[in-house]
């Protein structure tokens, strides 16, 4: 058995800034199921959002209700917006860098948005962004960092969480004792068959929650989104960025003909694509990036052009085949304002998490947002905590030989995910159908 002040179960943008906002006398572990940079984090293209001033708050926060259908909690949608320039500002502290011109910076727009508010490292903002916040986590003397370490249970008695149980590559378990444990693993991605998410992250921390009793909500509301490179080959599906359609390019069935508007909430434009492949029988449509510079396609979206050529399709030249695949979690394991579950010293964060920013649908590139804004806002909570409950034998709480067939555990939780998310929106269908 180990003992850390707090676990922290991903190393994402929200583990990783969760770990650097906490006080540095606290003894912390960061575990990753895969590579240290093997989170959905580094995917991201797009960018992050930013309030540019005090005359953009309220289109600001019409455009995420919106997209979010106004199922959003507009607490935690204020509590982002107006926390989004002071984690700008610490992201430049950890040495992140965003497009500049003139020393300003520079701002690009996005589906469903009313202005450009959304900062950009060229289309690898999320792997500027976390890389960065990686390495400095790799500086810091109190923070341990564990690659190819998966959380399989929790160790936790009378609704209070007191560390977790891990297994190593060679499925050897052990267990973590910890004042407290923040989970930020990620999505689901991984037990649908076409994602942009890695497959290793398959929800395992929702299946915890539903094991343990500790609150979910919307557990149905998964984002597709409209634009990923057409393949037949199996594995992670590539994302071209809603960003490319931000600046201009637009979308065409079969025959050519333009037939949705690209700049509407992710869901319309998936489900206009949907409709459209349903009615001519084909396997994509064509996103057309003609209406874009070629300067401004080989400099804003340089890695998006490269990916594309060594599929075979020069943007520059030619339509590029794109098709509707999963992308990202609304729903999640239930949090407040400050992170905190329904079960004593847990946390979560980032995508794991549902703090209701999202409503229904996100808005484009809220995602980074979001994660870091209750990140911190998690770390603060438990900086100000004076005491934590100690388990009076927390060996004897978990019994380690449960844990020696691990691919059938892990299999299990992902058909507890897969069942859940059926449950919730057939019982939501019901509703809406009265």
């Amino acid at each position: 058995m180990e003992h850390y002040d707090i676990v922290i179960v991903g190393t994402g943008a929200a583990g990783l800034f969760c770990a650097l906002s906490l006080p540095q006398d606290k003894k912390i572990l960061c575990i990753s199921k895969d590579a240290l940079d093997g989170s959905d984090s580094f995917l991201a293209q797009g960018g992050i959002c930013m309030l540019r001033d005090d005359n953009d708050y309220e289109s600001y926060f019409e455009d995420t209700m919106r997209a979010g259908h106004y199922e959003n909690r507009k607490e935690s949608v204020e509590i982002m917006i107006r926390s989004s320039q002071d984690i700008i500002k610490d992201l430049e502290g950890y040495g992140v860098e965003f497009e500049k011109k003139d020393g300003q910076f520079v701002f690009t727009k996005e589906g469903a948005h009313s202005n450009n508010r959304i900062l950009f490292h060229a289309d690898v903002t999320g792997r500027e962004i976390t890389s960065k916040l990686l390495a400095r986590a790799m500086e810091r003397e109190n923070i341990t960092l564990k690659a190819h370490t998966t959380m399989v249970d929790w160790v936790c008695q009378d609704n209070v969480c007191y560390g977790i149980v891990v297994a190593d590559m060679d499925g050897k378990t052990s267990t973590i004792e910890a004042d407290v444990t923040v989970l930020a693993c990620g999505g689901l991605g991984g037990v649908y068959p076409h994602s942009t998410n890695y497959r290793h992250i398959s929800g395992d921390a929702l299946a915890l929650a539903m094991y343990h009793n500790v609150r979910l909500e919307n557990c149905d509301y998964v984002q597709i989104h409209p634009t990923t490179l057409f393949t037949r080959q199996n594995g992670r599906s590539f994302l071209i960025s809603e960003s490319v359609r931000g600046e201009g390019a637009v979308l065409r069935d079969k025959n050519g003909e333009r037939f949705t508007d690209e700049l509407q909430p992710r869901d319309v434009v998936s489900n206009a694509i949907l409709a459209k492949m349903k009615e001519q029988g084909t396997e994509h449509v064509w996103l057309d990036f003609s209406p874009i510079p070629e300067e401004e396609i080989l400099n804003h979206f340089p890695n998006i052009y490269k990916h594309c050529v060594e599929a075979g399709f020069d943007p520059l030249k030619t339509w590029v085949p794109v098709v509707p695949a999963q992308h990202y979690f609304m729903g999640g394991i239930y949090v407040d304002k400050d992170s905190k579950t329904t079960m004593e010293q847990l946390y979560a964060v980032g995508e794991t998490s549902c703090n209701g920013v999202h409503g229904r649908n996100r808005l484009a590139s809220n995602s980074l947002l979001e994660s870091l804004v209750f990140a911190k806002r998690a770390a603060a909570d438990i900086a100000a905590k004076e005491s934590f409950k100690k388990a009076a034998d927390f060996d004897n709480l978990v019994n380690m030989d449960g844990y020696e067939d691990l691919p059938s555990i892990m299999e299990y939780y992902h058909a507890m995910v897969v069942g859940e998310i059926k449950k919730e929106a057939n019982l939501r269908a019901e509703k809406e159908a009265i």
